[in-house]
């Protein structure tokens, strides 16, 4: 189903001002998005394992009904502010996956592989997270970048638009983001 454009803005305005009756009508128009964010989170794990991208998107949309008084601004941060929760989800289940197996090693992490949540990746999701958390206390809008763009796949003009930025802007950002974030993981 494919919505009108600004149909999933108003929808996020009448749920913000209280209408019940927009989220029955939102659901439909973002669960594909949402499927396609948690997908390309788990694109390469191995099969079998316990998280699913429509479990991920099941989490994360209950996470996000739970959050109240979300000033949302557009369709852009709707799906930004989903990515962040299906990163801390997944971080959250590696967490949970390495502390049953410490001792375990700290791996570098290539990002040129898709960060995975699966046992034998724990650690590296954690190293990852950690490099972000670093990097968002340098900078913050380099750490969401990374993120929206590595994990969630958006375009640059989409992350331009979520952080109120130039997609020439993103381009700079992300070339500067990701080579900082290479040198601290050591790939």
């Amino acid at each position: 189903m494919s919505a009108a454009p600004g149909e999933v803005t108003h929808l996020l305005l009448e749920l913000r001002q209280g209408n019940k009756e927009a989220e029955g009508r939102l659901i439909p128009l973002v669960y594909r998005e949402l499927r396609r964010i948690a997908a390309t989170y788990l694109r390469r794990e191995s099969p079998g394992h316990s998280l699913q991208p429509t479990a991920l998107v099941h989490e994360a949309y209950i996470r996000l009904t739970d959050i109240k008084k979300i000033d949302w601004q557009c369709r852009s941060h709707f799906f930004a502010v989903s990515a962040t929760l299906m990163r801390r989800i997944l971080v959250d289940h590696a967490r949970a996956s390495h502390a049953e197996k410490r001792g375990n090693g700290w791996d570098a992490v290539s990002l040129n592989e898709a960060i995975l949540p699966s046992p034998e990746r724990a650690s590296e999701i954690l190293a990852l997270d950690e490099a972000l958390n670093k990097l968002a206390a340098f900078d913050e809008r380099q750490a969401k970048l990374i993120e929206l763009r590595f994990f969630a796949g958006m375009s640059e003009d989409e992350v331009g638009r979520v952080l109120g930025i130039s997609a020439r802007t993103v381009k700079r950002d992300w070339r500067i983001a990701r080579a900082w974030l290479i040198k601290e993981l050591g790939c």
